[in-house]
This record gives structure tokens, sequence and C-alpha cells, in this order.
């Protein structure tokens, strides 16, 4: 059931209107997916995370409100608003339809986020677009961080075999088996990460539920019965590229080379598959992780960057 939390006409425009709505209905969700299709084909990478999309069905969540803007009954635009962290300001997401771009959309969802989060607001601009950049601008939004995205053929993958700590073995996970702890560990190895850090047994569902998921590139390491890190690989399919999608190790167990093993053995798995690229997302200050990446033959490809108010 979809539940309006409010909704906005707007006189600038006539016919444009704000509806924000903690869930959406299957045929609102469709919609949306359709266009952050369109706009991710104008603009060559999607506006709204994995983790946006993915609470865009299963009905509400805790914390998260849609904001959907129409123009004469059309969706002209997306919002989404998440305000799940106990500490940060919420975080946003937001795109305008390609065909609609240019009559003021963007800051009318913009001034709609600011609003809703009491102007306390964090927002991605995913690719960095001067567009965006302007956006934010307008807003009196200052820039927050920076989230690489790197990349690396996996052609020439001539990496040395990964050396594991004493007494670590390396599995593949088990769905069911292996939920609790994971969970555990990805909470404690992100623990200082908003997105990652916070992920619940339901956000895992929803992974284990998409068509890309496969355990088979799902590694785990355990010193005896206890998991202390690992290494979570994607393939987007229709793109051929492979993802170190994330790499985690419990706080006791880090600085042993176990991180860098485990990327390795994720690495050589996707390249087994046939892939021709390997991808990754880090934070630009984290020094420490864009070494090693780097020293793995990474290099940026491409950058996301986030946007917040003052207060």
């Amino acid at each position: 059931m979809t539940t309006d939390s409010a909704n906005a006409s707007d006189p600038a425009v006539p016919g444009r209107s704000i509806d924000t709505l903690s869930a959406l209905s299957a045929g609102q969700a469709g919609e949306v997916l359709a266009l952050l299709a369109e706009a991710a084909r104008t603009d060559g990478q999607q506006a709204v995370s994995e983790q946006g999309r993915l609470q865009l069905r299963g009905g509400e969540r805790e914390g998260v409100r849609h904001l959907l803007l129409t123009v004469g009954g059309e969706l002209a635009g997306y919002a989404q608003l998440e305000d799940t962290d106990p500490v940060e300001a919420p975080a946003a997401e937001l795109v305008v339809h390609p065909a609609h771009r240019g009559h003021g959309h963007g800051r009318a969802l913009g001034a709609a986020l600011l609003a809703a989060s009491g102007k306390r607001l964090r927002v991605w601009a995913h690719g960095g677009h001067s567009a965006a950049r302007h956006l934010a601008q307008v807003l009196g939004l200052t820039l927050f961080r920076e989230l690489r995205q790197m990349r690396r053929s996996l052609s020439d993958l001539a990496l040395p075999d990964p050396v594991l700590p004493a007494g670590v073995r390396i599995r593949t996970f088990v769905p069911g088996q292996d939920d609790a702890a994971w969970l555990a560990v990805n909470a404690a190895a992100f623990a200082h990460h908003p997105e990652q850090g916070s992920l619940t047994q339901r956000d895992l569902d929803d992974r284990k539920a998409e068509p890309w998921f496969d355990p088979a590139g799902f590694f785990l390491a355990f010193q005896g019965d206890e998991l202390v890190g690992f290494h979570w690989t994607k393939v987007h399919a229709a793109e051929r590229i492979g993802e170190v999608y994330v790499v985690g190790v419990a706080p006791g167990n880090q600085g042993g080379g176990l991180g860098k093993a485990l990327t390795t053995t994720g690495l050589r798995h996707l390249a087994a598959a046939g892939l021709p690229t390997a991808m990754l997302y880090v934070d630009a200050d984290n020094k420490a992780a864009v070494s090693v990446y780097e020293r793995l033959g990474f290099s940026t490809y491409e950058t996301d960057l986030m946007y917040r108010t003052e207060s």
C-alpha cells in the first residue's frame, strides 16, 4: 500500500506537483525504474545507487521517503531521502527525466528535499556532472565527500599467489548458513562507514534476490570457525565488468595482509570468468585503500560527489 506523506502543487510551473510517499506501489516503482534507465542511457551512469534502487520495491522501509515530481500527470523527476544514520544528516539522490530537463525541476526537487530534511541534507551527484555541481551551488550545498570508481584490465592480470595469514582458510558463502556471521563482521569492519556498515538482514536478502547474486563469487576467510574477512564480487553482465563489490576484514585481523589476499582471490575469480575489466568504489580520502588498489593496477575512472548543508 502506498502511503502519502505530503502533496504539493507548484505555482511556479502549472501542472507540476511533488508527492512525498513512504512507499511506492509496484506501478510507481516501475515508472521510477523506467525513468532511471532512460536517464542512465543519457548520462552514462545511474543517478540512484544500488541501495536506492533496491529500496524502490518491497513496501515501506524505515527512514526512507520517495519524492515523485509530475508535470501534467507524467513522471518527470524522482528523489529519494534516507534518514537512517543516527549521526549524519539525511542522504538524498535525485534525477530528472532527460526530456524534462532545463525547466527547474531539479531545483524544485532539491528545495523539497531541503524542506523535508529540515535543511539538514546530504546529496549525491553521481559522476559529478557540471549540471549537478551547479544545482548543489544553487541549493547552497558544499562539497563533503568524494567517492572514486577505479578500474583495471583483467586481460593482463598477473598478480602473485595470495598469501593468507597462518591458520586462515577461504571458502565461498553459503546463503542462510553464513548470513548472521557475515552481517556481524561487515558491521564491525565498516563501523565508520554510514552506508555499508548499517546493512541489515533485509538488505542482504534484497541482494541475494538479485539476478547478479552468485555465492561462488562471495569469498569468506575463516580462522578456525571464526569469520575474519570476506570479498564479495559482483558481475555486471550487460557491461561485462566484474566488481570488487566489498572487501572487509574484522578489526582484530587488519594489517596482516588478509585484505590483499582476499582482493587477489576475487580478482582471479573474475578474470577466470572471462571478464575483461574490474571496477571498485573507494572514498578518495581513504589514502591507504587507494594506495593498495593503485598497487594492484587500478586507476580512477570517474568520481561521485556528495554535497551537504553547512548546518
